[in-house]
C-alpha cells in the first residue's frame, strides 16, 4: 500500500497542474472508484464539472483538491482521494488512450499549462475519490501539506497530522505515548496518534533508532522518542528523495515512474539478509496482518517492567 512518501510524491506532482485548473469535464467508468463519494457517478460528475481546483493538499496518506466557489471565499468542499492498495493518480496529454484499470478520467484547463486530463486507475478497486465538505481544523493550522486554509475534509478529519506536517505537536506526541500500553510499532501504524508511516517506514525507522518494535511505548524515554521521531523525518525525507518504495508497477508517480527507495531498505524486505550495521542477519516476525523486519542484536528486546 503507497505510504506517505509516495502519496507525498503524487501530491507535488499534481499541484502544478492542477491548481488554478478549471475542470471541464469528468468521466466515471466504474462507480466502485467512489465508495467514499456520497452520490452516484452522474452526481460525481456534474458536481465537479465546471469548479475550480484551489491546490493539491495531503494528510498522510490522504489527497485533496479544495475547490474554488468564487467570490474570494475559502473553499467549502474538495475531491478526496485515497490511494488504497493500488490506486494512481496519473496526469495525462488531453484525449490520451485510457490506461489499464482506468475509473476516473477528469478534465482540465489550466490557465498556464493548457489542456491536461488527471485519470484516476485502480486494479484493485480498493481506492477511491469523493467530494467531500471542508471542516475548521481544532488546532487552526492549515489542514495538510499544501493546504493554505484551516480546514480538512470531514473523511479525513480523524487522521491524526504527520511528522512532516509543519504544524505537527513533538511534545502532543510524546504525551501520547505516555499513555500508549501498545508496542511501538503498533502506535507507529495509528493513525489516529502519527498519520502516514506505515509498515515499511516504521520497520526502517525503529531499526535506525535501536528500538525493537515490541518495546512498549510508554516505556520508551523521552531521549528515545525524540531519536525515533528523528528518524520517522530522515527515513521519510530520503524515500521522498528517491521517488518512493516501488516493488511493483502498481505505485507510480503522476508521470507512470517509479520510485526507488526500495535499493534503500535497511530492514524491511531484507529477511535472512546482513544487517547493514552489525552483519547479524535481519529477521522477520508476523504482526497482525503484517510482518516485522529488525535486527535481533541492534534492537534488542525489551526488558519486562514488572507491571
Amino acid at each position: 500500500m503507497p505510504e506517505l512518501p509516495e502519496v507525498e510524491v503524487v501530491r507535488a506532482g499534481l499541484a502544478p497542474a492542477v491548481t488554478g485548473a478549471v475542470v471541464r469535464g469528468v468521466t466515471v467508468l466504474d462507480d466502485r472508484a467512489l465508495t467514499r463519494h456520497a452520490g452516484t457517478g452522474a452526481e460525481f460528475e456534474t458536481a465537479l464539472t465546471g469548479r475550480t481546483i484551489r491546490a493539491a493538499a495531503r494528510r498522510g496518506k490522504f489527497l485533496w483538491l479544495p475547490l474554488d466557489d468564487g467570490g474570494g471565499r475559502p473553499p467549502l468542499e474538495a475531491v478526496v482521494g485515497h490511494l488504497g492498495m493500488s490506486g494512481q493518480l496519473l496526469l495525462r496529454a488531453p484525449g490520451a488512450a485510457p490506461e489499464r484499470h482506468e475509473r476516473v478520467r477528469i478534465d482540465l484547463e489550466h490557465p498556464t499549462h493548457g489542456e491536461v486530463s488527471v485519470v484516476f486507475a485502480d486494479q484493485r478497486t480498493f481506492g477511491s475519490l469523493a467530494i467531500d465538505e471542508l471542516i475548521p481544523t481544532p488546532d487552526g493550522a492549515p489542514g495538510g501539506l499544501g493546504a493554505a486554509e484551516a480546514s480538512v475534509p470531514r473523511q479525513v478529519a480523524h487522521i491524526a497530522r504527520d511528522p512532516l506536517d509543519p504544524a505537527f505537536a513533538d511534545v502532543a506526541f510524546r504525551r501520547a505515548l505516555v499513555r500508549k500500553e501498545s508496542a511501538i510499532k503498533r502506535v507507529l501504524l495509528d493513525q489516529t496518534v502519527i498519520s502516514g508511516v506505515g509498515n515499511i517506514y516504521a520497520d526502517e525507522s525503529l531499526w535506525a533508532a535501536r528500538i525493537h518494535p515490541e518495546t512498549r511505548a510508554a516505556d520508551l524515554a523521552t531521549r528515545a522518542v525524540n531519536r525515533l521521531l528523528g528518524e520517522v523525518r530522515h527515513v521519510l525525507d530520503k524515500a521522498l528523495a528517491e521517488g518512493g518504495t516501488s516493488f511493483d508497477a502498481q505505485y507510480v508517480n503522476v508521470n507512470g515512474q517509479a520510485g526507488y527507495f526500495a535499493h534503500s531498505l535497511n530492514a524491511y524486505g531484507r529477511t535472512g539478509e546482513p544487517c547493514p550495521r552489525c552483519g547479524r542477519p535481519i529477521v522477520r516476525v508476523s504482526f497482525t496482518n503484517r510482518s516485522s523486519h529488525f535486527c535481533p542484536h541492534c534492537q534488542r528486546v525489551p526488558r519486562p517492567t514488572g507491571r
